[in-house]
C-alpha cells in the first residue's frame, strides 16, 4: 500500500504543482478582496471538507459547507442515493450566501455524481471560481447518457492520480481494498494552504490557526476566530 500511494503522491507533487499554486493565487486574491474559500463534498469527500475547519495550521478563512444531507448523519444508504439527486446542491449553498468573490472547493472523486455538478454549476452561475479535486481517469471511464463531468465546469482541476474504482490492493476475489483519494485529497488541500501561506505571510493576524496546545496559540486563535466568524 505504501509504496503505491507514495507513487500516487510523488507523481501529484511533480504534475499537478503548477494548478495547486495557481489555486493558492485564487484563494488568496478571494481572501484579500474579502471573499471566503468554501469546500463541499458528498459522502466520504465530506471528510476532505471537514478537513480545513479550524484545526492547526488550518487556513482560519476556510468554512466547510455542513449538512446532514451530505454527510453520513443520515446513513451510508441514504448518503448515497441523495449524492445522485437533482436540486438538493442549490438548497444547501443558499444557506450559505455566496459571493462573486469567494472561492469553492469541491471534492468529488469520480467527478459524476449530481449533487457535485451541480453544486460547481450553482457557484459558477455565482462568479466564484470554482476548484475540483478528483480522479481524471475514474472520472473519464464512467459513461452516462446526458450527464455533466464536473471537469468541464471548473476553472481548476486538479487530478489526485487515483485508480478507477478509488481502491489500490487487489487482494482476493478480484475486489481492491485500501483506497487512495482520502489521502490524496488532504495532500493536495494542505499543499494548497502551504502555497497560499507564502501569499499571505505578511497578514496579521497570520490567517492560519496554531495547534491549542502550543504557547501563545489561545491568543492568536481567539483573534482569528474574532476576524472571521461573521461568515463561518
Amino acid at each position: 500500500m505504501h509504496i503505491k500511494i507514495n507513487k500516487i503522491i510523488n507523481k501529484i507533487a511533480k504534475e499537478e504543482i503548477n494548478k495547486i499554486k495557481l489555486c493558492a493565487k485564487y484563494i488568496a486574491d478571494s481572501h484579500l478582496n474579502y471573499g471566503q474559500l468554501f469546500l463541499f463534498g458528498t459522502g466520504h469527500n465530506h471528510c476532505l471538507a471537514e478537513e480545513a475547519l479550524h484545526r492547526a495550521g488550518g487556513f482560519a478563512n476556510a468554512c466547510p459547507v455542513l449538512d446532514d444531507r451530505i454527510d453520513f448523519s443520515r446513513g451510508i444508504k441514504e448518503a448515497s442515493i441523495i449524492e445522485r439527486k437533482s436540486g438538493i446542491s442549490n438548497v444547501i449553498l443558499k444557506k450559505y450566501n455566496l459571493k462573486k468573490n469567494d472561492t469553492l472547493i469541491i471534492f468529488s472523486n469520480s467527478g459524476v455524481n449530481k449533487m457535485p455538478v451541480e453544486a460547481a454549476v450553482y457557484a459558477k452561475n455565482k462568479g466564484l471560481k470554482v476548484i475540483v479535486i478528483l480522479s481524471l481517469k475514474y472520472c473519464k471511464s464512467i459513461h452516462k447518457p446526458n450527464s455533466k463531468k464536473i471537469y468541464n465546469i471548473a476553472d481548476i482541476v486538479i487530478d489526485n492520480h487515483g485508480p478507477i474504482g478509488d481502491a489500490l490492493i487487489n487482494v482476493s476475489q478480484n475486489i481492491k481494498i485500501g483506497t487512495s483519494s482520502t489521502i490524496t485529497g488532504s495532500f493536495i488541500l494542505n499543499s494548497i494552504f502551504v502555497e497560499l501561506a507564502k501569499l499571505l505571510k505578511k497578514e496579521r493576524p497570520f490567517p492560519f490557526y496554531l495547534s491549542s496546545n502550543l504557547k501563545g496559540a489561545s491568543k492568536h486563535n481567539k483573534q482569528l476566530e474574532k476576524k472571521f466568524n461573521k461568515r463561518n
